[in-house]
């Protein structure tokens, strides 16, 4: 099969009209231009790009990954398919030992499947100062065993474990975590620049939702987000919806430590794709109102922490590109490596991420107002997300 578009972003290749060869659940081959011989799938004036690729993602379409529940999980997944989101790590919320353990087994079968790329414990070994929508009930330390217990379970399906290093065990925590060939990344933290250089050393390699849930930069204690910033080893992610960070903030960062280092990620949870409303994170509740979750505090009606978002990757997309200084091929390439190629080298996905011969045949169709019109996940069509009204 050869799909031809108006604009391709790949690989080696200028951005601009090109074509896509398919075979099986493959990339076969790319070109620019028009394609060697009539398309099989004309996407007219069409923008093709690699599928998204979401490292951070808590659930949506009112189903939670906390839950544990794989028939309601895999509703999420396909409601973050629909939008592009080829590839999604689920990710978890502080929570007792057994509870976990109980809810990565049970997802664990999404991944033997192919339907998940992992599983992202974010937490309970976070900061209580820094807790954010995780229950401060649940925070602990990074109990050796329980550590143990958790990267074995569900033969490895955990993929990345986000902890903050300043608590006791930390940095030992940060070391076995690589040694079993999960990703550590820090957040959720009150670590100083030193400590957080110190667990990059010991290993760490990702920054989870960058300047959200960490102490802030000051003129004299530079803090985590700096330490992470500036070394190339580590990829930082960044929720570009416009209310977790300010986009001229994320513009810096990019235009600092380079679109290679950067991955845009929802950190969704069951509300996306939901009416306003009354959901919950893990043992959390949490208020939406005009699409911003909130943890609900109290019985006034009153809301505290933000609660990850309603976003969906497509959306993400279209606010990078907007948002970029330079040319337009600029900005998709930009784009592209935030929500596909960074991701995906960060959690060590090598057969996604880019369009090129030879990876997973994962594409994503968009209009010219950037809205999905298409999704091919492993050459097989996908239903897009149905357009607003």
């Amino acid at each position: 099969m050869i799909l031809a578009a108006g604009t391709l972003v790949a690989d080696d290749l200028p951005v601009g009209p090109g074509w896509v060869e398919v075979d099986g659940d493959r990339i076969a081959a790319t070109g620019s231009g028009p394609p060697p011989r009539p398309a099989d799938v004309d996407l007219g004036e069409c923008l093709l790009v690699p599928g998204f690729v979401d490292m951070h993602v808590h659930g949506g379409a009112g189903a939670a990954f906390p839950d544990g529940d794989a028939d309601a999980a895999l509703r999420a997944v396909r409601f973050h398919r629909a939008h592009g989101s080829t590839t999604m790590v689920a990710s978890l919320v502080a929570a007792g030992h057994d509870e976990l353990l109980k809810t990565v087994e049970a997802l664990a079968e999404l991944v033997v499947d192919g339907e998940l790329a992992g599983v992202h414990l974010e937490g309970p070994w976070l900061a209580a100062a820094r807790c954010g929508a995780h229950d401060p009930r649940q925070l602990r330390d990074p109990e050796p065993a329980e550590l143990e217990r958790l990267l074995r379970v569900g033969d490895g399906a955990v993929r990345m474990v986000t902890l903050a290093p300043e608590r006791d065990g930390g940095l030992a925590a940060v070391r076995r975590i690589v040694d079993a060939g999960a990703v550590a990344a820090l957040g959720h933290t009150d670590a100083s620049y030193a400590l957080t250089r110190e667990a990059i050393d010991a290993g760490a390699r990702v920054g989870t939702h960058l300047f959200n849930a960490m102490a802030p930069v000051h003129h004299r204690e530079p803090g985590p987000a700096v330490a992470l910033l500036e070394d190339p080893r580590v990829t930082v992610e960044l929720v570009t919806d416009g209310l977790h960070v300010h986009p001229a903030l994320w513009e810096h960062v990019v235009r600092s430590a380079g679109a290679d280092r950067v991955a845009a990620v929802t950190d969704a949870m069951a509300a996306a794709g939901m009416p306003d409303g009354e959901y919950h994170l893990g043992a959390m509740r949490v208020t939406v109102a005009d699409g911003v979750a909130r943890i609900a505090s109290g019985t006034d009606g009153g809301v505290g922490a933000i609660a990850g978002s309603t976003a969906t990757t497509d959306a993400l997309f279209a606010n990078v590109v907007r948002h970029a200084g330079g040319s337009r091929a600029d900005a998709l390439r930009r784009a592209v490596a935030l929500t596909a190629g960074s991701p995906a080298r960060a959690l060590g996905l090598a057969d996604v991420g880019t369009i090129a011969p030879g990876r997973r045949a994962d594409l994503v169709v968009l209009d010219d107002q950037l809205r999905v019109r298409g999704v091919y996940r492993a050459g097989v069509p996908a239903a897009p997300a149905p357009l607003p009204d």
